[in-house]
């Protein structure tokens, strides 16, 4: 079968005669959000033993932050620049340089799919005895059934990711409202059947085994950074340079209070039903749950809930791999990214790790983020070159590197020297502490060409 994937101005502003509407991005946010993630990290909060005020404040808060920060600081950067993330980091960064950058976020990219693929194939195993369904201490493929399904579901996946990103979203519009509404009803009818009601029965604020217990700050900061290298990290450039209007910025909400809200609570009710139900013994396997809860309906919803993430999650994989190999055509680099993406869906500690993965490769992505942010709206202004590479002022950006790696490896160090109990706690301080890096080396770096006559 061919595949004729359409132009999607890799290296190139996005023209006029592109640029799509606010209803192209609400679907799309709406289903890329209300989707497979969901049903992982609802589960993982009440593991997390949040307690209930923390869990909805910090929820309605921090999904604030991060809308806002979508709106005001990714929509205008895109829509000045027009290119992919990929592209401007190149003018910024020269092409060695920027290759490595793509090879680690396309890698990140398709980890964060694969969970996806994970979360898709705990649903189709549902129907057949010999799937084992895994559990959060599974790090390994749990049979032969079990891998058949997700090489199954990836290559699937793969396939409509290819098509671009018109494809990519008109999948999520027809998705997200359908989805969104079997979230609810599987919480509703999940209701009726737990032994106690009370918000503080449901959740305890006790964590469950050995888990770390997090409060309101950690739920306000994974809700915000949990998207960093979306948002924070500008990766998300790639999809809103589309857009013709602002107002496209305020897309993102549609996602975030809809999945990143509901959706995630809904989630957890589910859990906590397990978890009266069969005490240490409950598995947080979404498609276990919500088949008990509304049956095949449900199946289908966490099929198409994983696909609705993985989808724009493997484009943008692809869009970073054809940043490492540009005579690579969009969509064999998409395929790579999907073949991938489906392997490491065979494992299934990406999804029941999912908390700490977030964080981790928001505090690896999101400080190229604060470069660029740096290069757009600042570098002009405070006496140093803005797109060097671009310019031929340099063919590897020195000080780009070390305010991407240094501020992050100091973010690690503190996770693990504080006992942070999330990595989301560092993904603010490590992004300031890059742009501000950035600043300063490039001044220093800079400086003897001023004395140039």
């Amino acid at each position: 079968m061919s595949f004729k994937a359409a132009n999607e101005y890799e290296n190139e502003r996005v023209p006029e005669k592109a640029q799509k509407g606010p209803s192209s991005f609400w679907g799309m946010y709406a289903g890329e959000h209300t989707a497979g993630t969901e049903f992982m990290i609802g589960p993982l909060f009440v593991a997390l033993g949040v307690g209930a005020g923390d869990l909805i404040l910090g929820l309605l808060l921090g999904n604030l932050a991060a809308v806002l920060t979508w709106r005001y600081l990714t929509t205008t950067v895109s829509m000045r620049t027009r290119y992919t993330l990929y592209h401007k980091l190149e003018m910024i960064c020269g092409r060695r340089l920027v290759s490595v950058y793509n090879l680690a976020n396309g890698l990140l990219f398709c980890f964060l799919a694969g969970a996806m693929v994970t979360v898709s194939a705990t649903a189709v195993g549902v129907p057949f005895p010999e799937v084992r369904m895994p559990s959060f201490s599974d790090t390994m493929p749990t049979g032969i059934a079990w891998s058949v399904v997700v090489l199954i579901i990836g290559a699937v996946m793969t396939l409509v990711a290819t098509r671009g990103y018109q494809t990519v979203a008109r999948v999520a519009n027809y998705a997200a409202p359908w989805m969104f509404l079997i979230f609810v009803a599987a919480a509703l009818a999940t209701i009726p059947q737990l032994e106690s009601k009370e918000l503080n029965d449901i959740w305890t604020g006790v964590p469950t085994g050995d888990n770390p217990k997090i409060g309101f700050w950690g739920v306000f900061f994974f809700a915000w950074f949990c998207n960093a290298a979306m948002h924070l990290g500008m990766s998300d450039m790639s999809v809103l340079r589309y857009a013709r209007k602002a107002s496209s910025g305020w897309a993102p909400a549609a996602g975030m209070y809809l999945g990143h809200c509901i959706a995630w609570i809904s989630a957890s009710l589910l859990f906590a039903y397990q978890i009266q139900k069969f005490g240490d013994a409950a598995s947080p396997a979404p498609g276990p749950m919500v088949f008990e809860a509304v049956g095949w309906v449900g199946l289908i919803c966490v099929v198409i809930a994983g696909w609705t993430t993985a989808n724009p999650t493997i484009y943008r994989a692809g869009l970073a791999f054809q940043g490492v190999l540009p005579t690579l055509s969009r969509t064999k680099a998409t395929l790579i990214a999907g073949a991938i993406c489906t392997i490491a869906g065979l494992f299934p500690a990406f999804a029941m790790k999912l908390l700490d993965f977030v964080g981790i490769y928001g505090m690896i992505l999101a400080p190229v983020g604060a470069i660029i942010v740096v290069d757009v709206f600042l570098a002009e202004r405070l006496g140093f070159a803005s797109d060097p590479a671009a310019k031929g002022l340099t063919t590897f950006n020195l000080p780009a590197l070390l305010a991407w790696i240094l501020p992050a490896l100091i973010g690690f160090w503190a996770v693990a020297h504080f006992n942070m109990p999330l990595p989301t706690y560092a993904t603010l301080p490590v992004w300031i502490g890059s742009g501000l890096l950035y600043i300063i080396l490039s001044k220093l770096w800079s400086r003897p060409a001023l004395h140039t006559p």
